[in-house]
C-alpha cells in the first residue's frame, strides 16, 4: 500500500479525492493522510512516517507548498513531491523543481493525468528504496563476504573472474567541486550531504550520458573511466557538458548560498584494472590505477574553477574535434619535467 499526503487548505479536496479513488482505497491500494498547510503536512509526517509521495499546494497559510518543499529535502529526502497548483507560470515551476519537486500538475486538476503522474512518482520512490537496499547489501557483502561464501554462492569460475586484472587503452577524468569544502564547514551534515548528493547526481548523468563509468566518489570529487571507441571525445564530451549544467544552476539551492563550478583534469592512455583493497578485511574496489591515472588527478588539481585540462597527447588526439587554447608548461606533483597542457574551451 502507498501512502499518500495530501497538503492542501481547500476544503472540499479531501471528499474529491476520497471520491475519485475510492476503488484504489477499498483495494488498499492507496492509503490518504490530509493536511491543511505545510507546518500541518511536517506534523502529520512526524505522525505517519512511512508516508511515500507528497500532493502539496503552493499558496497555502501558516507554511507555503515552496517553504515545505525545502524542509522535506532536508527531513525526508526519499519522499518525493508533486505540486498541485492553480500557479503554473515558469517561475512557480523552477522554483518548485530546484527545490526537489518531482513533478507538477496545475488546477483544475485532471484526475487521470493526476493519477498518471501518481503512479510515476510511486515508482521512482519505489526504485530509490530498492536503489538504497541493493547499495546497503553491497556494502554489507564487502564487508563480510570471504572465500567460502564466494564458491557456495557462484563457484570456483566466479571467483576467478572477480580477481582477474587487464591491462586497457581507456580515458579518466576527475571532477572536483570546487570550494566545497567551505559548505561543509558552515552547514549542517544533512544539508551538506544532500547539496554534494545533488551536484553527484547531476555529474553522474552526463558521464553515463557518454557511456562513461563512475568509479568511485572520493570526497567531492568524481572519478570516471570511458573505454571502447572514441573513449577521449566521450570524456570530454562529458567534462563539458557537467562544467556547463553546474555553472548553469542557481547560486541558491534549498536554502544554502553557494556559486558551484569545477575544475577538470582528463587523461587517455594505458592504465591497469583489477581489484585493489585489503583481502585481510575483504575489502576490494575493482578500479583503475596507474600514471595515466595519476596525471588525469594532478591535471584536476592544477585546473583553475571552470577549468577543463588536458595535455599534449590527449590535445593531438582531440584538437581536430574540440576548441582548445594552450596554457603552456606547468610543474605537476611527483613529475619530473614540467607538462605542457591546454584548456578545452568547447
Amino acid at each position: 500500500m502507498t501512502k499518500i499526503l495530501v497538503a492542501d487548505d481547500e476544503a472540499d479536496l479531501e471528499l474529491l479525492i476520497k471520491q475519485k479513488f475510492r476503488q484504489k482505497i477499498r483495494e488498499q491500494k492507496y492509503d490518504f493522510v490530509f493536511a491543511l498547510n505545510g507546518i500541518d503536512a511536517l506534523q502529520k509526517m512526524q505522525e505517519h512516517p512511512d508516508v511515500d509521495i507528497i500532493l502539496s499546494d503552493i499558496n497555502m497559510p501558516e507554511m507555503d507548498g515552496l517553504t515545505l518543499l525545502s524542509k522535506l529535502s532536508e527531513s525526508h529526502p526519499l519522499v518525493k513531491a508533486v505540486m498541485v497548483s492553480a500557479y503554473g507560470d515558469m517561475d512557480n515551476i523552477r522554483t518548485a523543481m530546484n527545490r526537489g519537486a518531482f513533478d507538477f500538475i496545475t488546477k483544475p486538476v485532471n484526475f487521470d493525468d493526476l493519477e498518471a503522474t501518481m503512479e510515476k512518482t510511486i515508482l521512482h520512490v519505489f526504485q530509490l528504496h530498492e536503489t538504497l537496499k541493493a547499495i546497503k547489501e553491497n556494502n554489507i557483502l564487502k564487508m563480510y563476504v570471504d572465500e567460502n561464501v564466494l564458491n557456495f554462492m557462484n563457484g570456483r569460475e566466479y571467483e576467478s573472474s572477480i580477481m582477474a586484472n587487464e591491462t586497457l587503452e581507456a580515458s579518466v577524468i576527475f571532477i572536483d567541486i570546487c570550494g566545497f569544502t567551505s559548505i561543509s564547514e558552515r552547514e549542517k551534515p544533512d544539508t551538506v550531504v544532500s547539496l554534494l548528493n545533488y551536484y553527484f547526481d547531476i555529474i553522474a548523468k552526463e558521464i553515463i550520458e557518454q557511456q562513461g563509468i563512475i568509479d568511485k566518489f572520493i570526497g567531492d570529487c568524481v572519478m570516471a573511466v570511458f573505454k571502447g571507441p572514441f573513449h577521449l571525445d566521450r570524456a570530454i564530451e562529458a567534462s563539458l557538458a557537467v562544467r556547463n549544467k553546474i555553472i548553469s544552476l542557481p547560486h541558491q539551492i534549498n536554502g544554502t548560498e553557494f556559486t558551484a563550478q569545477v575544475s577538470i583534469g582528463i587523461n587517455s592512455g594505458e592504465m591497469v584494472c583489477g581489484n585493489i583493497g585489503s583481502a585481510t578485511i575483504k575489502r576490494l574496489d575493482y578500479t583503475v590505477i596507474g600514471d595515466t591515472v595519476n596525471t588525469a588527478q594532478r591535471l584536476q588539481g592544477a585546473a583553475k574553477p571552470g577549468q577543463i585540462l588536458i595535455n599534449e597527447a590527449c590535445y593531438e588526439m582531440a584538437k581536430n574535434s574540440f576548441n582548445c587554447q594552450k596554457i603552456g608548461a606547468i610543474a605537476l606533483k611527483n613529475k619530473t619535467n614540467e607538462v605542457v597542457v591546454f584548456e578545452v574551451l568547447d
